[in-house]
């Protein structure tokens, strides 16, 4: 199968190496077999959004997401439409803010996001730094990642992290963290999320095959680096909140 990837600003959304979400699970659906194009969209660029597979940003910096997003929303009645019939979507970082109705900066200005979803972002002047370890209701496994945010976003009503043991969550320390509806996932954790969260990058595969109307294979493509690095990150976060 040809699938076709759409990754928003690589350059300016690159925090954290965001870009190896990307590589990270174009490799894993070329192990299975399938044909994977990414295509690079930059500020003032077009983007054929219809047809595509899957649609990626990564982490900015608070001026960067800006300018993102002053592009960006050019794309926002496509964005919605493609996120309304199941493509799947993976915003990361930073970005996650972009897909609600409003970001407010430290100086009160406050900037339009593409409301797919109904939660706003509102950015002060402390930093929420942490490693984080949580839960999600799409599969067993404990999520782990790093954050590093100034904004408190409220009105998420489907959490992509159902609960967290360690760290900070949308509306603060230890609250539920992201977004999830459909296909469309959204964290701000960063690392990368996909490359940290090896059962994560399953189940964004699997949402892109299933759309196709194909499944995982019962024998699926194990990166041992991956698994390993995860298996002490899960299990050392887990210590941390067991002492705490």
């Amino acid at each position: 199968m040809e699938l076709r990837f759409l990754h928003f600003y690589p350059d300016l959304m690159n925090l954290y190496g965001s870009y190896a979400n990307v590589s990270v699970l174009k490799r894993y659906l070329e192990q299975l077999g399938h044909t994977v194009t990414v295509e690079a969209v930059v500020p003032g660029g077009p983007a054929e959004i219809a047809g595509a597979d899957f649609l990626y940003m990564g982490a900015g910096t608070e001026r960067a997401q800006k300018a993102a997003l002053a592009d960006f929303a050019r794309f926002g009645e496509a964005v919605r439409t493609a996120a309304e019939s199941d493509v799947t979507v993976l915003f990361a970082g930073t970005a996650m803010e972009l897909l609600g109705k409003t970001i407010t900066d430290q100086s009160g200005t406050v900037y339009d996001g593409i409301a797919l979803a109904n939660f706003s972002a509102v950015q002060g002047k402390i930093r929420f730094v942490e490693d984080v370890y949580g839960s999600t209701d799409l599969y067993d496994e404990p999520v782990v990642g790093f954050m590093n945010k100034c904004s408190v976003i409220t009105g998420v009503e489907t959490p992509l992290l159902t609960g967290i043991s360690l760290g900070y969550g949308n509306q603060g320390e230890k609250t539920p963290e992201g977004f999830h509806r459909k296909n469309v996932f959204a964290s701000e954790l960063t690392g990368p999320i996909l490359v940290k969260n090896p059962r994560l990058l399953e189940t964004v595969a699997a949402a892109i095959l299933a759309r196709r109307g194909e499944s995982l294979p019962e024998v699926r493509p194990k990166d041992p680096w991956a698994e390993a690095g995860y298996a002490i990150t899960a299990e050392q976060l887990k210590l941390r909140c067991q002492n705490s």
